[in-house]
């Protein structure tokens, strides 16, 4: 087998993302030691950069984990629920289900408050729903990637504050394609990943946690070894993993988070993940039967789910996705549990188009113009 043999499409899913030319040759730089001097060079300004691009300080600490954005979900769950405390897991889409399962596999007094895909969290149900339960913990989903539905983080947590409990978020697709302001947020935990909005290959789960959060983790047993949340924290003081990390992708990322930081700028990125999201809604109200799934005011600015026409299958849309591949672009036909769920209920499914990370207006319009005969013919 040689690299001829290995599609380079052009990604418009819900990640991984397209990855700049730059970074990709910034896999070739030197591996290093991650106990070594050299280790600092790259995950120091990696920690300072991704604190200024949430927009917090010393309130949070700043992980990196092995692994992926569902590691250090997990890690949350593991750290900071006890045997005898109820976690309330809510959820609007596929990946709010997910930390629902992580917390039941682990063993956990788990609870659900579930939206049909689409909707946002009702305050009035999750103030039912935390009454009721009376949870140590609560999760949900900043950025639903399944549907394209941002929730208002600082209201749920503000809520979920109110009631003693603890919020714990998953921004894993919109971290670094929005602003978002974490120290206003009242969020004790914040997981994202490299994979999606920051537009870097897959490999490192990223946790930004409370002071708070770690005295909790110190009263809760069996904690894990990897999902520890305190021996976490204590390597990332010393801007270290707490095992030997990808050292190819923190050379990545160290250019990636000096390229944010200091090329593009936040307060520029962030406007053109806007931009490409407006571009997208004009495009889908541009179809004919095509409706956006989110409700006006929590349109995602980085995925977007759409109905499709009446009639339109799944295995239509897998025909469309080889059709773009054939064209030299990875179409997303929808997430694929949702889509089988809708389709044997009778609804509409969906498709999503991606447009996070170091996507151009000039690429979104190129895919757009191969995309469209497909969608209509």
């Amino acid at each position: 087998m040689s690299t001829q043999d290995f599609a380079d499409l052009k990604l418009f899913i819900t990640g991984p993302t397209f990855i700049r030319p730059e970074v990709r040759e910034a896999g070739q730089l030197p591996e290093f030691g991650h106990r070594d001097s050299e280790n600092l060079k790259r995950f120091g300004p990696i920690m300072v950069g991704l604190k200024e691009l949430a927009g917090c300080a010393d309130d949070y600490h700043v992980i990196l984990f092995n692994g992926s954005g569902s590691n250090a979900m997990e890690a949350t769950v593991r750290s900071l629920v006890a045997d005898d405390e109820c976690v309330l897991n809510v959820s609007v889409g596929a990946f709010g289900d997910l930390y629902h399962k992580m917390a039941v596999v682990n063993g956990k007094k788990a609870a659900q408050l579930r939206f049909e895909p689409g909707a946002t969290i009702d305050l009035a149900l999750l103030e039912a729903a935390l009454t009721k339960h009376k949870p140590a913990c609560v999760t949900f989903t900043h950025n639903e990637t399944s549907t394209g539905v941002v929730n208002d983080m600082k209201a749920v947590c503000a809520l979920v504050r109110k009631h003693g409990a603890l919020p714990l978020v998953d921004g894993v697709s919109i971290f670094g394609g929005a602003a978002l302001n974490l120290s206003a947020s009242g969020a004790a935990t914040y997981v994202t990943s490299t994979q999606k909005s920051l537009a870097l290959p897959a490999g490192f789960g990223i946790v930004f946690v409370t002071p708070e959060a770690v005295e909790k983790a110190k009263t809760v047993k069996n904690r894990g070894f990897t999902s520890d949340l305190v021996d976490q924290v204590g390597s990332a003081l010393k801007h270290q993993t707490l095992t030997t990390p990808n050292t190819t992708l923190a050379n990545q990322m160290a250019v990636q988070i000096d390229y944010i930081l200091h090329t593009e700028g936040i307060a520029n990125r962030f406007a053109r993940h806007i931009t490409l999201r407006d571009m997208t809604h004009a495009f889908v109200s541009d179809l004919p039967g095509f409706d956006l799934l989110a409700p006006v005011g929590h349109r995602s600015p980085t995925a977007t789910a759409v109905r499709v026409p009446e009639g339109m299958a799944i295995a239509r849309l897998k025909k469309i996705k080889e059709a773009m591949r054939a064209k030299g672009y990875l179409f997303d036909p929808g997430y694929g549990k949702l889509n089988s769920d809708l389709e044997e209920s009778g609804q509409r499914v969906l498709l999503r188009l991606g447009h996070m990370g170091d996507v151009t207006p000039e690429m979104l319009t190129g895919y757009f113009e191969a995309l469209r005969p497909e969608l209509l013919g």
